[in-house]
């Protein structure tokens, strides 16, 4: 069980708004249930994003009017025989707060007033409902969650993603067709956090090395790659001669069982595997000195039994292990740096190198 503000600690790091100074009292609030923190977050960004400003985008309306506007569809005019009530069928744009962004936002709001939250915040969330009086309400199922940002909307991207995770937390569809809400955070949006949080971690709190989630080329003889996926590793850390490639995985289970004997999961070792032999020649091209490591960071789950192993496979290492969410956050920093000094150097030899 991952206490709630862990994953507030996630979540700012996934997002590092989360750090500015509208956020920070988040930090200091008793949070009940992950849905009670992001309809906290959701309430403190809309607030900065009400006093800057609903974004606005042109939004294309087809009516019929009295007084001409925009451009006349005749055809259109002719078949709904409007001109007999003196009106025509125009179509013009209009400069509206009722963008896709303040839609997404207006239904995740009024989803968490319906969610198990305590009344204090569902009242926070009805009093910004209010600005969003011209905003309209959304299917939830039919979000389309591919959103294009740009330096006039960025501001709305945190907000967005906590909208993602809301919606697709809260909400799930039973046998009969009807819905009703959910656990918050499944195991596929935990995963994702999960990945990210670490990554992002990395890359503020050791900049000493590169922390990147790099594509792999394959390894061919030729040049024919049709339909190979791409190797998208989560995290790379780099410094110098060494590459460590971590997979994260975020599982009930961090072991498979077969005839009550515990391994580890087949498909994530394959995996992991493959990533660091093709890294491997990709960098035995380039004629340098290197070492390449890979590693399973699975978070650690309740079970009795937890990988923790280190196994070395056709000259690389590939190691398995378990990172405790359920602790104090200083106590996950210090195993997320105890991995990186593990492998690269001493922490001695590292502070050296501040």
């Amino acid at each position: 069980m991952i206490p709630i503000r862990n994953i507030y600690y996630m979540l700012a790091y996934a997002f590092q708004v989360l750090n500015e100074q509208g956020y920070r009292s988040i930090a200091t609030e008793h949070f009940d249930n992950v849905a009670e923190l992001c309809a906290s977050i959701l309430s403190k960004g809309v607030s900065l994003q009400l006093k800057r400003g609903l974004g606005r985008e042109y939004i294309q309306n087809t009516e019929p009017l009295s007084a001409l506007r925009g451009r006349i569809e005749i055809s259109e005019s002719i078949k709904t025989r409007s001109i007999l009530k003196r009106q025509l069928i125009c179509s013009y744009d209009e400069f509206s707060e009722n963008s896709y962004m303040n839609r997404i936002i207006k239904t995740t709001m009024e989803l968490l007033v319906k969610s198990d939250i305590t009344k204090a915040r569902k009242k926070e969330l009805r009093k910004l409902l209010v600005f969003f009086e011209n905003v309209e309400v959304m299917d939830v199922h039919r979000i389309n969650w591919h959103i294009r940002y740009n330096r006039n909307n960025q501001t709305y991207r945190m907000l967005i993603s906590i909208c993602y995770l809301v919606v697709k937390g809260l909400l799930q569809t039973t046998s009969d067709g009807t819905m009703r809400l959910m656990d918050f955070f499944d195991e596929q949006r935990m995963c994702h956090l999960y990945e990210k949080f670490i990554l992002e971690y990395y890359r503020k709190e050791l900049p000493q090395f590169s922390a990147n989630a790099s594509q792999i080329p394959w390894a061919l003889d030729d040049d024919t790659n049709d339909m190979l996926p791409v190797m998208q590793t989560d995290i790379m850390l780099s410094h110098n001669n060494r590459v460590l490639i971590i997979d994260a995985k975020y599982y009930s289970h961090s072991t498979q069982s077969q005839f009550d004997i515990r391994t580890i999961h087949s498909g994530n070792l394959y995996q992991i595997f493959t990533y660091v032999k093709n890294k491997e020649v990709e960098l035995k091209k380039k004629a340098e000195a290197h070492e390449v490591a890979g590693m399973l960071l699975y978070a650690r789950t309740d079970e009795s039994v937890q990988p923790n192993s280190t196994y070395k496979m056709s000259g690389n290492s590939i190691s398995v292990k378990s990172l405790d969410l359920n602790c104090e956050f200083s106590q996950i920093a210090e195993q997320l740096n105890d991995i990186a000094y593990a492998f690269f150097v001493n922490y001695a030899e590292w502070a050296r190198l501040d």
